[in-house]
């Protein structure tokens, strides 16, 4: 079949770079000769048919700001089959050919599900601030949370450092330790407390015994929001309790992590995957996630990148360790 008009839309999560995407795919597309729709609101502007024609100057002036202008949604009636056939529907209705979905872990799952049900085109673009999507080095958004959690932790450094007091700072990341591992490297933390080794080293206890504060009149640790871990109000629980002797100060920075202009390195990442999206649809290619690689654009089949649990870099831990002496 061939491919005149291409949807796009932004689901899960936001991220910062997701509008640099949005631009890039958008242009992109125009410049290959496809018509553009924008679907607003992910998966439930697909049911509710909210889709507008986009043009080139619907994407001026976006590149610089965070969130999503196409906005996003979870979607109930789309993980039902009546809500996919339904979304099905409108995309007929609305003569759109093939679809790039920006989003994360479960909007990709869903993309999956959908382009397998109804044998249709969709490449989708890694657009979440966690970093956890297997087969890519970096996704859209990493790098800008990466850098708002620094720009916090260096706050409140001031007044950790003011008070002797051991600070447990909660960052996102719900399964995945990335952002708290090279946030805490970069902040020049102490520790971070983060699931993918939770099972192996109980790791406040590690941060005890390897004499927190012996030289440092305060100490910081990042601490990924995971079930496992408990967050950063589970870890104060514990210090109470099993080291009552400290001053235990706690701060979640929450939804602060997804916003903000995207750094320079989000969004020249979002414009090379959308350029790219729109390349692996003119390949033929579908139900792959654009991915990058020491550098270079890769395509990862969508089960891959949804299946399998990204690695994390344990040298950087021992780096970590090393430097919090």
């Amino acid at each position: 079949m061939e491919i005149k008009c291409i949807g796009i839309l932004t689901s899960g999560g936001d991220a910062p770079g997701m509008n640099a995407a949005i631009r890039a795919v958008t242009r992109s597309a125009i410049y290959n000769g496809f018509v553009v729709k924008g679907i607003y609101r992910g998966y439930r502007g697909l049911i509710t048919d909210e889709i507008v024609e986009f043009k080139t100057n619907n994407v001026s002036n976006i590149i610089q700001q965070g969130g999503t202008i196409l906005k996003t949604a979870r979607s109930q009636e789309f993980m039902t089959v009546e809500g996919r056939k339904q979304a099905y529907e409108t995309l007929q209705k609305e003569a759109i050919d093939a679809l790039v979905v920006i989003g994360g872990d479960g909007s990709l799952t869903g993309a999956r599900i959908f382009a397998q049900e109804f044998n249709f085109p969709i490449v989708g673009l890694p657009g979440t601030i966690d970093n956890d999507l297997y087969g890519t080095d970096i996704t859209i958004g990493y790098d800008t949370a990466l850098n708002t959690i620094m720009d916090a932790v260096d706050k409140i450094r001031d007044t950790a450092t003011s008070h002797e007091r051991l600070f447990f700072i909660e960052v996102m990341g719900r399964d995945a330790g990335f952002l708290a591992l090279n946030g805490a490297i970069a902040a020049g933390a102490e520790a971070a407390i983060i699931p993918e080794i939770f099972t192996e080293v109980d790791q406040l206890e590690e941060l005890i015994k390897n004499g927190f504060r012996k030289s440092k009149n305060s100490s910081i640790v990042l601490v990924a929001e995971s079930e496992m871990t408990g967050g950063a109000l589970g870890m104060a629980e514990r210090v109470k309790k099993e080291y009552p002797q400290y001053d235990v100060r706690v701060t979640i920075l929450g939804h602060i992590q997804r916003g903000g202009s995207p750094t320079a390195s989000d969004r020249i990442l979002a414009s090379r995957m959308g350029a790219a999206a729109i390349e692996a649809l003119l390949e033929d290619q579908r139900n792959v996630m654009i991915g990058i690689r020491d550098d270079k654009i890769v395509y990862v089949p969508f089960s891959q990148a949804i299946k399998n649990d990204k690695p994390i870099n344990r040298e950087l831990l021992n780096t970590l360790r090393i430097l919090s002496i």
